[in-house]
């Protein structure tokens, strides 16, 4: 069975480079398609983003899915209001530019402080995370557009990092346009090789997203996929199962000589995710 999703790659590896070459290599390691990142397109103006949008829909690469500001400015479960309704504004604009662009998922981070949730109270961050919800959903409705909340790295015990974390928001907020992101490795660091996987299990159903990233299990390393422990058999299996199609993106670069890569050494990386994808289905 062929795998029935595409590639993507973050965007933020080509940092510094003009759009015809991002193109270019693009083109020449047979991409369709790039995960925009606030990061990269924060001092571009709206024409530089139609101008850009437009030259890479030429070319046959397409920017479906959106990193959205992920700051401590940006924290959208914040318990200052200050901050939170800061943020949602900000993530309301920025998720109609990612629109622009052509993308139809924005990824969410819930919050970027590492704050132990046993401490602080779940219900605090869940009743943070709904007003904010209560916003920034119609804005996505509004203008055709999902967000897909992104599993997070530990930290202190960090809301986001928890499997049950998930279970909590998929009851609470069920709505169409609200999905998760998987980060493969995130996962891995949060809760051990052994548990890992239990965020496909809860995230299964609302899977608008992915981020493939590996690492030792130690810290986020944002290893190529296959130079860590990511088990990916479950991973590729799970993204069949729910029947899977959106571009898929690699968030990292690849393992190779940098910091501009060369087009063959982000191909070999597609390649060799590739080999991965197979194995996983033939053991399926």
């Amino acid at each position: 069975m062929e795998r029935p999703w595409p590639w993507s790659v973050h965007i933020s590896s080509f940092i510094g480079q003009s759009p015809e070459s991002i193109l270019e290599t693009c083109q020449r390691a047979g991409l369709t398609a790039v995960d925009g990142t606030y990061r990269f397109f924060q001092n571009h103006t709206a024409r530089d983003l139609d101008a850009f949008a437009q030259l890479f829909a030429q070319g046959g690469v397409r920017i479906e899915t959106f990193h959205l500001p992920f700051t401590e400015a940006d924290e959208v479960t914040s318990f200052y209001e200050t901050i939170r309704t800061g943020a949602v504004k900000r993530i309301c604009h920025w998720m109609e530019m990612a629109k622009r662009l052509g993308a139809s998922v924005g990824i969410l981070h819930p919050i970027k402080q590492p704050y132990n949730v046993d401490i602080e109270g779940l219900d605090k961050y869940l009743t943070q995370l709904g007003k904010s919800l209560e916003t920034l959903l119609p804005t996505a409705e509004d203008i055709g557009f999902s967000l897909a909340i992104e599993n997070l790295p530990p930290g202190q015990g960090r809301f986001g990092s928890r499997p049950e974390h998930f279970t909590e928001i998929a009851s609470r907020f069920a709505h169409p346009n609200l999905g998760f992101c998987l980060d493969t490795g995130h996962a891995l660091v949060a809760v051990g090789l052994d548990h890992a996987n239990d965020f496909l299990d809860v995230m299964g159903p609302n899977l608008i997203a992915f981020h493939l990233t590996d690492n030792a299990g130690d810290r986020d390393a944002h290893l190529a996929p296959g130079h860590g422990l990511v088990d990916w058999g479950p991973v590729f299996r799970k993204a069949v199962e729910i029947g899977f199609s959106r571009p898929m993106c690699i968030e990292t670069p690849p393992f190779a000589p940098g910091p501009r890569y060369s087009p063959d050494a982000w191909k070999q990386m597609l390649d060799d995710t590739d080999a991965l994808v197979v194995q996983a289905l033939a053991k399926g």
